[in-house]
């Protein structure tokens, strides 16, 4: 009996171990379990990951590709173009005023905030795109010299269209001339005076821009003005004359002034009437200068480029033809396709310059 009960003692010995690591195997199985299921529940959404991933790689192509466009077509930065530039937009949408309001929606992310900020609708963008970015292209060598000359050569454009209108006593058509240096382009070309080691000329600037507004009379704006010219001037000759007197680099300078003219040509012609005399004042000082600027090249042209000299000095007599005075007329005298035939002409003729330097 007693070896009965110390048999059955044992097998309930044995359950009770079975059963302790029976229990213990499915705790652990559960623990397990359990941990191989926390990752899964707490990782992020493989698909939200991947369309992220997706995004940013699309965002990077996108701007890769913008900053290419931009260096190959030196597209209008946005941000960044002064209201000659920005007029190169207005003139192909016909649109009055737009370069002005394009200036007021500043800052754009991208190109198409000129749409989502309705300063131009989805149609008329269509027509813009390939012009307009917001990638800034740094210039360098003679890129940077001709951007820098040129914007100098329109400062002296509106110069020379104020004194017109200064001696005619129209003084507040002349003030817009004497505003846009100081308000629209020294902004553009201060970061390089300083490089240039130019003493800044603002200040005599905004000196003559008070005394027009305030004096329109006073005698002592010939003064004022002729130390704004001294100004500009000297932060021409930064150049060095015998760098402004080679015809390949006047000539860059040149057809990219008068691009500028045959835009704001454009911008102040309407139903054939010319409705905005700020532009065609702007047109007829920046095609001045042009003129003066070419004399300085005449004689190399005349002795080693004949044929592009001639064509050249006939062009110019032409456009200036466009603009009787400094007083707009009440209709064109030359039509806006006719412009831009002998502004692209001069284009053309300069690339057998440029062939040959």
């Amino acid at each position: 009996m007693l070896a009965i009960i110390t048999k059955l003692v044992k097998s309930l010995t044995k359950i009770k171990a079975f059963l302790t690591l029976f229990t213990l195997s499915l705790v652990g199985a559960i623990a397990i379990s359990a941990c191989t299921n926390i990752p899964t529940a707490t990782s992020p959404n493989p698909s939200v990951s991947s369309a992220t991933s997706e995004s940013k790689v699309e965002s990077k192509s996108e701007s890769h590709k913008d900053g290419m466009s931009s260096h190959t077509k030196n597209k209008i930065n946005i941000n960044e173009a002064i209201l000659s530039e920005l007029d190169k937009i207005e003139a192909k949408l016909g649109v009055a005023g737009l370069s002005n309001k394009i200036q007021a929606a500043r800052p754009y992310t991208k190109a198409e905030d000129l749409v989502t900020k309705k300063v131009i609708t989805a149609a008329q963008f269509d027509q813009v795109k390939d012009l307009v970015g917001t990638e800034t292209v740094e210039l360098k060598g003679e890129a940077k010299d001709v951007d820098y000359l040129t914007k100098l050569g329109l400062m002296k454009g509106h110069m020379i269209v104020a004194k017109e209108l200064l001696d005619v006593q129209k003084p507040d058509q002349a003030l817009p001339h004497i505003e846009h240096p100081v308000e629209e382009i020294y902004a553009d070309v201060e970061g390089q005076l300083k490089e240039r080691n130019v003493k800044e000329f603002k200040q005599v600037l905004m000196d003559l821009q008070q005394l027009v507004k305030s004096k329109p009379n006073d005698p002592s704006i010939t003064a004022k003005y002729n130390d704004a010219i001294a100004g500009i001037d000297a932060a021409i000759s930064a150049i060095p004359e015998t760098q402004r007197q080679s015809p390949k680099f006047a000539l860059q300078v040149i057809n990219t002034i008068l691009d500028t003219a045959g835009t704001e040509y454009r911008a102040a012609i309407a139903n054939n009437k010319i409705k905005e005399i700020i532009e065609y004042q702007d047109s007829r000082g920046f095609t001045i200068y042009v003129e003066q600027l070419y004399k300085s090249i005449t004689p190399v042209m005349e002795k080693e480029y004949p044929d592009v000299h001639k064509q050249f000095t006939a062009s110019l007599a032409k456009l200036k033809s466009a603009y009787p005075s400094a007083i707009a007329p009440e209709q064109p005298v030359l039509s806006v396709a006719d412009m831009s035939e002998l502004i692209k002409g001069n284009e053309q003729a300069a690339t057998k310059v440029y062939a040959k330097s």
